[in-house]
């Protein structure tokens, strides 16, 4: 029962301890999960992000699923995402019933403005990680600098299922495909 309580509560530090879920996650699951725990690597990791992206839900939700299986199966997922989940579930629900008159707050605008800007740069830095990370030679430069482009282009140059992330994720996983595998020699 021990591990399935060390999944719960690793994931519910994440959830607890980050603002801005997806990318700005990463700092908080380098520490916790890859240095303390060695659960994962990060390239395992950056894994898990690539099939969050496609799959249906959270990216951080996704994570615990795929991280809390690997440890303990089944039940490992479960603990995992309920950790993940359970608060920021019970925050919405505080935030619900208090947001009305805290939103009016100047000083609360002005801390989720500093929060915001944080968050940018938590993203910032994650981004540059993984571009150093994963951008190993001039091929997958071009990968790259193609789903940018496509990315950043204004709707209306290209069709809005090209800039779905959906597509250019999978566009790209079949570029990767292509260009990466190994040719096997004719004999």
């Amino acid at each position: 029962m021990k591990a399935y309580l060390d999944i719960f509560i690793a994931f519910m530090k994440i959830s607890l301890f980050t603002f801005g879920g997806g990318y700005a996650i990463i700092p908080m699951v380098e520490r916790e999960l890859i240095k303390n725990r060695g659960w994962a690597t990060m390239d395992e990791v950056m894994e898990y992000y690539t099939i969050s992206q496609i799959t249906p839900g959270l990216i951080g939700t996704n994570l615990a699923t795929f991280i809390g299986y690997r440890q303990k199966g089944v039940l490992g997922s479960i603990f995992g995402t309920l950790g993940y989940v359970l608060p920021s579930a019970t925050l919405v629900v505080l935030a619900a019933i208090f947001i009305s008159n805290l939103a009016e707050i100047p000083e609360v605008q002005h801390a989720f403005t500093g929060i915001r800007i944080a968050v940018g740069a938590l993203v910032l830095d994650t981004v540059i990680k993984m571009v150093k990370n994963n951008l190993k030679d001039a091929k997958g430069l071009v990968i790259y600098i193609m789903v940018f482009i496509c990315a950043v282009l204004p709707y209306g140059i290209l069709p809005v299922f090209v800039k779905s992330p959906v597509t250019l994720v999978l566009v790209s996983g079949l570029a990767g495909l292509l260009i990466y595998r190994e040719k096997k020699e004719k004999v």
